[in-house]
């Protein structure tokens, strides 16, 4: 009987090919199989640096299958690497399934560290990065994607999407007119020569993505800021102890204790001091 082999999580660029890892191309090159959302797209990649493993396809439509026919070549002692069209495997791309009965049955798994489009993204927008929630692509429908953005009226912390080209300017359109001026930052051609980010409200967006058909193309990052905490609804004797207290200790620890003597929210409190350091 031989040894149970190991399913590797392996990032790949989301643009710019230097950011391949070396020990991405070394596991890339060592293991029995690669797993490819696309292996004519990966191709490319492979080609590149020169990695001859033999592939195999695994997307949305067969990945039931080709799990049950994955697990029992890691059970049999021949590795496996799992890699998407580009970027994290699984976010917001193929691979729960495989990863979820590896588990189950016991498959060693190990991933790498790698490109991520909406990390990427969220650590240069300058939106607020203590707190924040990845909720993948919007839905397509109108009326559900109506939904979502509404929950976002009171939330305290950034918001992050992605989006399509064809609907990017719908999606925007629909921010502005359910959250109003909410500062809002769109990333397009992440690590790329022509990499941008639009900062501004939604209708500053809206205006950049109707300046020229090139701007609506690419694949997008849509981040959402916190809304707003209206300063009048926290007292004055709050906000001042809460402004001598992170002169002592972290905000967040101010923010706990200054929220417990005043029976305030904690969020609230944290965003308030968050906003009067800007």
């Amino acid at each position: 009987m031989t040894d149970t082999a190991t399913l590797y999580i392996v990032p790949t660029p989301i643009g710019n090919l230097d950011d391949m890892s070396a020990r991405a191309i070394r596991v890339l090159s060592e293991v029995n199989w690669i797993a490819a959302e696309d292996t004519r797209h990966s191709a490319r990649l492979l080609q590149h640096f020169s990695i001859g493993t033999k592939t195999l396809s695994l997307h949305e439509h067969n990945e039931d299958k080709r799990t049950a026919l994955l697990c029992e070549r890691l059970k049999g002692g021949e590795s496996v690497a799992l890699i998407s069209d580009a970027g994290t495997p699984l976010i917001s791309d193929p691979g729960f399934v495989l990863v979820r009965k590896c588990r189950e049955q016991g498959i060693p798994v190990s991933a790498l560290p790698g490109p991520c489009a909406a990390i990427t993204a969220l650590s240069a927008s300058g939106l607020p990065t203590d707190k924040f929630t990845f909720e993948g692509f919007l839905p397509v429908k109108t009326q559900a994607r109506e939904g979502l953005l509404s929950k976002l009226l009171d939330r305290t912390f950034t918001t992050v999407y992605y989006e399509a080209p064809r609907r990017i300017l719908d999606t925007v359109t629909d921010i502005q007119r359910i959250l109003g001026e909410r500062h809002i930052v769109v990333a397009k051609e992440l690590t790329k020569t022509f990499e941008t980010y639009v900062s501004g409200s939604a209708q500053d967006v809206i205006d950049y993505l109707n300046a020229e058909p090139a701007h609506q193309k690419g694949e997008f990052v849509v981040m959402i800021g916190p809304a707003k905490i209206n300063e009048q609804a926290i007292p004055s004797e709050a906000m001042s102890l809460l402004q001598t207290l992170c002169e002592h200790m972290p905000l967040k620890k101010a923010a706990a204790v200054v929220a417990s003597h005043y029976d305030l929210k904690k969020n609230a409190l944290y965003q308030a001091g968050l906003e009067a350091k800007a």
